[in-house]
């Protein structure tokens, strides 16, 4: 039986005749363009989510696809990623610098890194103790630049009474500077004690976001505080 709206050269020989009527091309309505564009953006969210989570290698093997003009986008987007990554976590150990080396090891360190100097004098045990710190703190966070000097040999008369210091910098201009042992919290400075101070000034990620000397000292009070009657 002929169908009168199927798309056939005898079809389209009659509606050329006025035998048939014209096909009626499908309405494009408001709710189909929504549906349309819907499926759209949900096929771009899951072709981002998948290749999101792809190494090099697959996203290589993906190069042919029709999503390719997509796929190189996000392909350069990774490596842009990996590079950046590499080029942050390019520290990881604790260098020794002199005076000399002072404006290119810390005013020239480069754009979004942090340097923590370290400033000490040997035979000073508050000094060994944060250049214990800084050695562990250095492999944990090779984005930030460590950096360790004898004070006299990087500033000239710099006063012994003011060691051990911190200077904390951020792309070449100071942002902190803690100045001698009472700063410093004294002889029973604890890691987690040293790593808060250098978060809460940006240096570094860490997750201690809580003085944990603070910490103690609570504690302490509510435990005197349960063992008397007030």
């Amino acid at each position: 039986m002929l169908d009168p709206n199927e798309d056939t050269e005898w079809n389209d020989i009659l509606r050329s005749k006025g035998i048939l009527p014209q096909k009626e091309e499908p309405q494009i309505t408001e709710e189909s363009l929504v549906n349309m564009v819907e499926k759209a953006i949900e096929k771009k969210l899951n072709n981002e989510k998948q290749m999101d989570d792809m190494n090099m290698d697959e996203l290589d093997e993906l190069e042919d696809s029709e999503d390719e003009a997509i796929l190189l986008e996000y392909r350069n987007k990774r490596i842009a990623e990996l590079k950046a990554l590499a080029e942050k976590s390019k520290f990881g150990t604790v260098r020794e610098i002199s005076g000399q080396d002072y404006v290119e090891e810390v005013n020239k360190a480069g754009e979004g890194i942090y340097v923590v100097l370290h400033l000490y004098e040997r035979g000073i045990p508050l000094c060994a103790l944060i250049n214990q710190f800084i050695t562990e703190l250095a492999v944990r966070y090779p984005e930030v630049k460590f950096i360790k000097s004898i004070a006299t040999t990087c500033i000239p008369n710099f006063p012994e009474k003011n060691l051990p210091s911190i200077f904390i910098y951020y792309e070449g201009q100071i942002v902190k500077q803690i100045i001698g042992p009472v700063d410093l919290r004294g002889e029973k400075l604890t890691a987690d004690e040293f790593e808060y101070m250098l978060g809460e000034y940006g240096a570094i990620k860490t997750d201690i976001k809580e003085d944990p000397r603070q910490a103690v000292k609570d504690k302490l009070f509510e435990d005197l505080a349960s063992t008397n009657d007030w």
